[in-house]
């Protein structure tokens, strides 16, 4: 069995500069994500993914392993509790016109990864998110919408 690769691609009337901003800014993330993504976002820095309740739980971590602002963005991704089961996230961003298309590849996963299921439902919600508070400065609610599915996807652990 080959390894999945899920490409997302997506397009948003941003600038690259702004949709730099609200992959790796905080205060922007906490919005549409849900989560707090923390790193100075260099090349070989580590980077986390906190949940944003007092318990500020790490669940996702990794390493930039590439870094051009507004531009490209590589990291590894597992979670602390399954650090063996690592993958491998790319942002690529690319001015076309008055927008911004921006391709998401996650891939490179381990044999038999538990990752995989979880972040092949959960980027769609995450960038579907993302993409409305961009264009409208509002957030999907997308970890409370059980009419949408949603809620089941996170109660079965499925969304990252």
């Amino acid at each position: 069995m080959t390894k999945p690769e899920f490409i997302y691609t997506t397009y948003i009337k941003t600038t690259p500069e702004k949709l730099w901003a609200v992959i790796t800014n905080p205060e922007f993330t906490r919005q549409y994500w849900g989560k707090d993504n923390v790193s100075d976002w260099k090349k070989g820095s580590k980077w986390q993914s906190f949940t944003i309740d007092d318990s500020r739980t790490v669940v996702i971590a990794g390493e930039v392993l590439e870094s051009v602002p507004a531009k490209r963005l590589v990291l590894t991704w597992a979670s602390p509790d399954d650090a063996a089961d690592v993958s491998q996230v790319t942002f690529e961003i690319e001015p076309v016109g008055n927008m911004v298309r921006l391709i998401v590849i996650h891939g490179n996963f381990t044999k038999d990864s538990n990752m995989a299921s979880r972040v092949a439902a959960g980027w769609p919600l995450v960038l579907s998110s993302m993409k409305s508070f961009l264009e409208t400065g509002k957030a999907l609610d997308i970890w409370a919408g059980k009419e949408s599915g949603c809620a089941t996807l996170v109660a079965k652990g499925v969304a990252a």
